[in-house]
């Protein structure tokens, strides 16, 4: 059976919120959300569905030289949105990925996985969770900002039909455990 995989946005619409992002993240501070999150200095986080860079840049500060940020998008200028920003900057602990769902990471690789402002676009939100699933450790963290969806959807998806239990929620921002089998 062929499975139903997700397209990328035209570059029109990708550019149109790059542009918003940029305006939001001058009023919002993305990186002291991460830190209120829980991101440390040394883990591996797994920003998906990264767009323009607004979580994977702060994060790549917080966990250092020690760290890594896996940022993943679906779509091409995102992740060479991040490259730039990362050269710029002169991160190195940067990786992007370029995926429509899998993030090609080993299992049980990663201590935290943002899914910001991003599981409203995704098609087939329980393979997604299983991917997420398999590439967290078991002490890992799913970190969901829900933006365009109901959160009280987001805890059913995540906890019903998904593999992850809640830890702890602050309006739309859910963190999650994931369910040990």
């Amino acid at each position: 059976m062929n499975e139903q995989k997700d397209k990328p946005s035209s570059d029109i619409d990708f550019r149109v919120t790059a542009f918003w992002f940029r305006i939001r993240d001058r009023f919002m501070n993305p990186g002291k959300q991460l830190q209120e999150v829980g991101i440390k200095e040394g883990q591996t986080v797994l920003d998906y569905g990264c767009g323009s860079g607004s979580y994977a840049i702060p994060a790549a500060r917080i966990v250092g030289e020690k760290g890594r940020i896996y940022a993943l998008d679906i779509h091409p200028l995102a992740v060479k949105a991040v490259e730039r920003k990362a050269r710029k900057e002169r991160l190195t602990n940067i990786t992007t990925i370029l995926s429509d769902r899998d993030a090609g990471l080993p299992d049980e690789s990663i201590d935290v996985v943002l899914l910001y402002d991003t599981i409203h676009q995704i098609g087939d939100k329980r393979a997604l969770l299983k991917e997420l699933c398999r590439v967290m450790k078991s002490n890992g963290l799913l970190s969901i900002l829900v933006e365009r969806m109901k959160v009280e959807d987001v805890l059913d998806i995540a906890e019903k039909e998904g593999p992850f239990s809640l830890k702890d929620q602050h309006g739309n921002l859910i963190n999650f455990e994931k369910r040990l089998t």
